[in-house]
This record gives C-alpha cells, structure tokens and sequence, in this order.
C-alpha cells in the first residue's frame, strides 16, 4: 500500500471530509474518493460512513486508524533520522589540519558553520602534511588541509598560494633594501621546523645554498621567531603561520618568489557525505571572502 493513501486516510479522519483533505493535501476531491476506495478495496471492509455533512470512521476505520497514524508517525522519524544522517541536524565531522591552519582559519569557519548546524559535532587532530593526508586515507578524519603534492588517490583541491618568507633580526637589512639574495645569506644558520626540511622551505634552502650543517631546529613557529629576535639565526615561514606570530622581526620576500600550495584532501567515500559537503561550502566560502582573487577553490 502506497504511503499516500496512509496519508489521505489520516487526513480524511481529521478534517472529516473529502473536499476538506483535498484542501490540505492539494489534490482534487476525486483523487481523495479514489484513493479511499483503492484503499477499502485493498482491506477487504469500509473505512467511512459517508454522510452529506461528511464522513465518520466506521468501527473497522477506527481498528486500523491507530496503525495506520502509528505508520505515518514512523516515517517522520524516518525523515528525521535521515535529515540528521544528511548532516542537516545532527551528525560529526572530523578535520586534520596543520598548525597555521588550526590558528588562523578554522576559528572562523567553524563559527560560520556551527552558526547554520549548531547540532553537528566539530573535532579536530593536529599534524604534520604526512599525518593528515594518512588519516584522510585512512577515514579516521574526514577532511584534511595539506599542501601539495597529495597521493594521487585523494581528492584534491587546491586553495590558495601561500608565499613564504625569509624572517631576519631588525639588525639585519638586504643590500637592495627590498628581498634577499644569494649574497645576503652567505652562511647565516638558519632555524625551521624539522618537518619543513622536506616540503616547500627545502626548494629555497637549496636555491640559497643553505646547507644542512647550517640548519637547527625549533619546535614550533612561535619558537622559531623568538630565536630570530634573540639574533640566533633566520628564519623561513609563509605567510600563514606568520599572520598571528609575535616578535620583533623583519620578514622579507626573497629576490625569487617562493610559495606552498594549500589544498584541502578528502577521500572519495567520506566526500560524499553531506554533513562533509555543507562543511567544505563553508570553507570556499569563507576563503574566497578572505583571499578574493588570491583563492583558488570553488566560489
């Protein structure tokens, strides 16, 4: 039995007539007659005692009139449930990102979404580029922030260009008093993150010719800037991981542009999730706010 015809009875039983259950269920009178009729037929006995001021159940119509609104009820659970599955209500979502992401972007994004899905549950893990894609490979979160290059059996967008910089005490001034060159490095130590050594900051390392001998290690971004100041090297961080750092620095371009790509991994079953979809709308949206031309995801 089709659940319109649950539906028509209900609203029958409630508005006492035909025309009135047509009203409320925007159909024609007759498909109400019709629907009532094919569903009589089906029990095998009358639902209604039709009168010309409207209809009354018969005492079979009010044996089935509690099952049959038993039925309709489940199917709102029904709705409920899978508005909550949709991530509409309810729900989870789990993000990987690195540390500059986790400061800088996620505070505000996560404030927009929770502001239109207050229900969905939010958390976040730390890590390193290599962590985060492993997880998102894994399952074990959902949406990750990485820079290229990802593992090809991501999914990967690109967001933005983040350039990096070179981080020099104030003492210190290029000779062309506008980015550093070969011959400004010379042999200065350097101090990054041990995990920076292999991605983006390596490419400038080598073009200067910085040397490994030449390169000590912090623990985190904030660290590598009080360093600077106290004049016990240099230092390499983008653009984002500068933005909410505090010490008394310059930060110079260097005389070659330099920059990572941040891009947001997924796998292909958690992508498709909807509670995940409303989520990476949230973060295009904010960033193309932010970044404007500079953004290269979805708008």
């Amino acid at each position: 039995m089709a659940l319109f015809q649950y539906q028509v009875f209900a609203t029958v039983v409630s508005t006492k007539t035909f025309r009135a259950a047509a009203e409320a269920l925007h159909v024609t009178p007759s498909a109400i007659s019709h629907s009532i009729s094919q569903f009589e037929n089906e029990l095998g006995f009358p639902l209604f005692v039709r009168r010309r001021t409207g209809v009354e159940l018969t005492t079979d119509g009010e044996a089935i009139y509690p099952l049959v609104q038993s039925i309709l009820n489940m199917e709102g659970r029904l709705q409920q449930v899978a508005a909550n599955i949709q991530g509409l209500n309810a729900g989870s979502i789990r993000i990987g990102a690195f540390s500059s992401v986790c400061i800088n972007w996620l505070p505000a994004i996560i404030q927009k979404f929770r502001r239109q899905f207050p229900k969905i549950e939010i958390s976040i893990v730390q890590g390193t580029f290599e962590q985060i894609e492993e997880m998102v490979q894994q399952g074990r979160v959902d949406i990750g922030f990485s820079t290229l290059p990802v593992e090809d059996n991501l999914l990967i967008e690109p967001l933005i260009q983040d350039p990096i910089y070179c981080v020099t005490p104030t003492s210190f001034v290029p000779e062309n008093k506008k980015s550093v060159t070969l011959s400004d490095i010379g042999r200065r130590r350097f101090i990054l993150q041990q995990v920076d050594y292999d991605g983006d900051t390596k490419a400038v390392l080598d073009r200067y010719n910085v040397t490994p001998n030449t390169i000590s290690y912090s623990i985190d971004d904030q660290s590598i800037l009080s360093m600077v100041e106290s004049d016990l090297g240099w230092g390499i961080l983008p653009e984002l991981a500068l933005q909410k750092l505090s010490g008394r620095v310059h930060i110079y371009p260097f005389s070659e542009t330099y920059h990572r790509t941040i891009c947001l991994v997924t796998n292909r079953a958690q992508a498709e999730t909807p509670s995940t979809q409303l989520f990476i709308n949230t973060i295009h949206q904010h960033l193309a706010e932010v970044y404007g031309d500079r953004y290269m995801g979805k708008r």
